[in-house]
């Protein structure tokens, strides 16, 4: 769906991104991951023409980009920019209905569509008549979403979402974001330097770093067969944690034995080693059962679980 071609950019004599080159599938979510300065958010922004490539090319759905007019180009793909962009003139309903208004919606398409996105995404429809500075920076940022998401656009770009963000209010909002239908459907990029963030949400990372794509792969490639050095110690400070929260008990089903449940609550085989963990505290139990998508269940104690992970991790690390 999206195609970047060995694109450069250079601000003086500084070159943000140098000869950055891929390809994403329709429905993927890719996400490009460094630190700042790393040249992540002048990638994206290039692909809805908000900064000018000097050299390469970007095409969406087979077309390129600069042949394109900017405007209708922008309205064909959703944004949601740093620290949400709110009009503060603007009251929530007027600021999620940009867009609409721009492509000619009659009123109660907006409405309803805006009635639909605001209770998906927690918000009381009071609100809907109040002025940015009235909300929270959670509230806002839902409202930025929403503003993005109302349009319905097949393309998503995301550039630094809920970095704003305290660490409680993000990760319920990743939660929201993470179940709508609008996620799920999408084709989505985004960008972060939160490590944490961008495995949760990515099919795939671009780890950047000097304006150059240093790897791109899936969260486990990235993790169990770095291609450098650069890509090794980014992950390491972190990467019990991201084990943890990657590792599902569905890489680790045949590691257990099948034994008969004697409780009366089984959970499914999807949750990863961090929520299986949780599970066994919230439970207070000593044996706790899953079952497969083939409908096989099997009981595990938490010794049981900590060594099938420890055995996965050594099993992944020698491959």
């Amino acid at each position: 769906m999206v195609e970047l071609v060995n694109v450069s950019k250079t601000f003086g004599s500084t070159k943000a991104v140098d000869g950055v080159s891929f390809q994403l599938k329709e429905g993927e979510n890719l996400i490009l991951l460094g630190t700042s300065g790393c040249g992540k958010t002048t990638t994206l922004k290039m692909i809805n023409r908000l900064i000018e490539p000097d050299s390469g090319t970007i095409t969406i759905n087979g077309k390129n980009i600069v042949d394109e007019n900017k405007e209708i180009l922008r309205r064909s793909i959703g944004y949601v920019m740093q620290n949400n962009g709110l009009f503060p003139h603007y009251t929530v309903a007027q600021n999620i209905g940009v867009l609409p208004n721009l492509l000619k919606w009659d009123a109660a398409k907006t409405t309803q569509r805006t009635h639909d996105l605001i209770a998906k995404l927690h918000l009381p429809e009071e609100m809907l008549q109040m002025y940015p500075d009235q909300l929270s920076g959670g509230q806002q940022q839902r409202v930025g979403l929403a503003r993005a998401l109302v349009a319905d656009t097949p393309l998503l770009l995301m550039d630094e979402p809920f970095g704003a963000l305290d660490n409680v209010t993000r990760t319920q909002i990743q939660k929201e974001f993470k179940a709508l239908d609008e996620f799920k459907n999408k084709t989505i990029i985004m960008v972060t330097h939160d490590v944490q963030e961008a495995f949760e949400l990515a099919d795939r990372i671009a780890l950047m770093e000097n304006g150059k794509i240093v790897q791109i792969g899936t969260p486990k490639e990235l993790l169990y067969h770095p291609l450098n050095k650069f890509a090794t110690e980014f992950l390491d400070g972190q990467r019990l944690a991201l084990e943890l929260k990657m590792i599902t008990i569905d890489d680790l089903w045949k590691d257990f034995a099948k034994v008969q449940s004697t409780n009366s609550k089984t959970n499914p085989s999807n949750l990863n080693v961090w929520e299986a963990m949780e599970a066994f505290r919230e439970d207070k139990a000593k044996t706790i059962s899953f079952t497969h998508v083939n409908g096989e269940t099997k009981t595990i104690d938490f010794e049981g679980l900590t060594m099938a992970f420890r055995r996965y991790q050594i099993a992944q690390n020698h491959e």
